[in-house]
């Protein structure tokens, strides 16, 4: 069988890094400048299809015999797609609006073959129920991991945790931010196997 390509990862998420490593592949960084704002209409679902495929994309130029990771991540509440917070202003109130509730992350993958130009892509859903959590509860967790660049305003592998009363998915990783399971579904699909021993003796 051919070695197969190189890894990328579309990201400078440092949590997506870590995430990754996990699989113990080998691979490559290169962030992307994409424009992430919802098209007028455009569904979650689709957003999230769109900017993982996306990310890919826009890094494909400087890896002509490479495979591409992007992924995205959203919010839904209410029906409204949520991004980052930016400010702990909105990380505040985002969290106010969650206490007590069920929110839906949809976490977007895509796997992008530059040499065949063959891609992969899938929407994983995650749901996470909040409890119900005092103005000083919320005030404190922000100060302490100002969670300015996730969708959901926490980080779950930090003291984000202690927000939730339950979590539901197939995959917790997808909350992080990379859903291993799928990733690895993909990967074997395009060559590379985590559990074969020569793709954790490549070097990049």
């Amino acid at each position: 069988m051919p070695t197969p390509s190189p890894l990328v990862l579309a990201s400078s998420s440092r949590s997506r890094r870590t995430l990754l490593d996990r699989l113990h592949i080998p691979y490559q960084c290169h962030s992307p400048d994409i424009d992430e704002t919802p098209r007028q209409g455009e569904l979650p679902q689709a957003l999230v299809h769109r900017l993982a495929l996306s990310k890919a994309f826009a890094v494909a130029d400087h890896y002509p015999a490479h495979c591409i990771i992007g992924s995205d991540q959203i919010a839904v509440f209410d029906d409204e797609i949520l991004g980052k917070p930016h400010t702990p202003e909105k990380a505040r109130e985002n969290l106010a609006r969650f206490s007590g509730q069920r929110v839906t992350f949809l976490t977007g993958l895509a796997l992008l073959d530059t040499h065949s130009q063959h891609h992969q892509v899938h929407v994983e859903p995650f749901d996470v129920v909040f409890r119900t959590l005092s103005e000083a509860e919320i005030a404190y967790y922000v100060a302490q991991e100002q969670p300015l660049d996730s969708a959901g305003s926490f980080y779950m592998e930090g003291l984000g945790i202690a927000l939730f009363a339950s979590l539901e998915g197939r995959d917790p990783n997808a909350l992080v931010g990379l859903p291993l399971i799928a990733l690895c579904d993909m990967l074997r699909q395009a060559g590379f196997n985590p559990l074969e021993q020569r793709f954790n003796d490549q070097t990049t």
